[in-house]
């Protein structure tokens, strides 16, 4: 039998033991397997473009569970009321193949892909940052504030988005978190003006400059999340050209991250060896940071296996019956009449 964690359980989950503590949990999950990079199948997400949006799979394994995530982009869902990302994943045992574990991974991601900025951020902020500019007021935005809170202890936030609905929407959210101060800013440079992190998640699928070079200030450290697929971007290239830019699977970031603007062989440092301690993140207090994130695989099976492990502590989700167990193995047909009725007497036709 199979694990199923659907959108309500997930939600029970993260609601039972508090988002942030969630948040901090999944992050220390995402770091131990950064740590263990070399244990990984690698490669870049599968991705089926078209005009509306893409369609893309996320696959990995450490050679004892396999994990894929189906995921999604299409910018334009919001005109319909629709999420503009969605996911679901699976945990599988390599030795035999069987899933264990079939879960919703929208609500997830969420706080997957918050977790994975603030642990970077770790290394990447100055000491004592207490202040981000949040570009961005989507779907994604309360959880990266609350990562950086958690994490880092910023508790001063300062939103923009060209939609204010979206801005207002956010501060109201924050609200029952009383030491985070929420300030509504003007535009993109009012927001940035003297942050010590600047987080960027637009949605838009275009190349676009959301940050300029004369809004970065020495120290700044930069969490690009928005720009994420081919023709999608956020920095303006000088801004890149000028950081320190870590990323996590080069492969996969030259073709769908801020680096794609960049010559292919622009410097770059990738995650796991922060991690692993091979090179320091920050090197000195003015210099500028920039964590040109896309999402990758391996973090999605981090989640997996935070989420299959919360769920089993939890007693929470249910078991499915997702692979066929028939009694003779070889005998599938069996499935469709478990009990078939007794053969009838031939009768012979004179």
């Amino acid at each position: 039998m199979t694990l199923f964690i659907d959108v309500d359980d997930a939600a029970r989950l993260f609601t039972q033991v508090g988002i942030r503590r969630a948040i901090r949990e999944m992050a220390g999950y995402i770091e131990a397997d950064y740590a263990r990079w070399a244990q990984f199948d690698k490669s870049p997400r599968t991705a089926n473009h078209s005009a509306d949006g893409v369609i893309e799979l996320m696959p990995t394994d450490d050679g004892q569970q396999y994990s894929f995530k189906y995921v999604n982009g299409h910018p334009n869902n919001g005109q319909q009321n629709l999420l503009t990302v969605m996911a679901f994943g699976l945990l599988a045992d390599v030795q035999s193949g069987y899933p264990t574990l079939l879960s919703e991974l929208t609500l997830t991601t969420a706080v997957r892909t918050a977790a994975t900025s603030a642990l970077v951020a770790q290394s990447l902020a100055r000491p004592g940052a207490t202040s981000m500019a949040l570009i961005g007021n989507g779907a994604q935005s309360e959880f990266q504030a609350l990562a950086f809170h958690e994490m880092l202890g910023i508790s001063e936030i300062r939103i923009f988005d060209i939609d204010r609905d979206a801005s207002l929407k956010l501060k109201h959210n924050l609200a029952a978190f009383p030491d985070i101060e929420v300030i509504l800013a003007s535009s993109v440079k009012d927001a940035v003006k003297g942050a010590d992190i600047v987080t960027t998640v637009t949605a838009d699928k275009a190349y676009a400059t959301i940050l300029t070079p004369e809004m970065i200030e020495p120290g700044m450290h930069i969490n690009a999340v928005g720009g994420d697929c081919p023709g999608k971007t956020e920095l303006h290239a000088d801004i890149l050209r000028n950081a320190r830019v870590i990323v996590e699977f080069e492969p996969q970031t030259r073709i769908e991250g801020d680096i794609q603007q960049l010559d292919a062989d622009s410097p770059v440092i990738e995650f796991f060896r922060i991690v692993q301690g091979e090179v320091a993140g920050r090197e000195n207090n003015a210099q500028v940071t920039v964590f040109d994130s896309v999402g990758f695989a391996l973090e999605d099976f981090s989640s997996l296996r935070y989420l299959k492990d919360l769920a089993q502590a939890q007693q929470i989700g249910q078991r499915i019956h997702l692979v066929p167990t028939p009694a003779n193995i070889k005998n599938l047909f069996q499935l469709l009449d478990p009990q078939p009725a007794k053969a009838s007497c031939l009768r012979t036709v004179s």
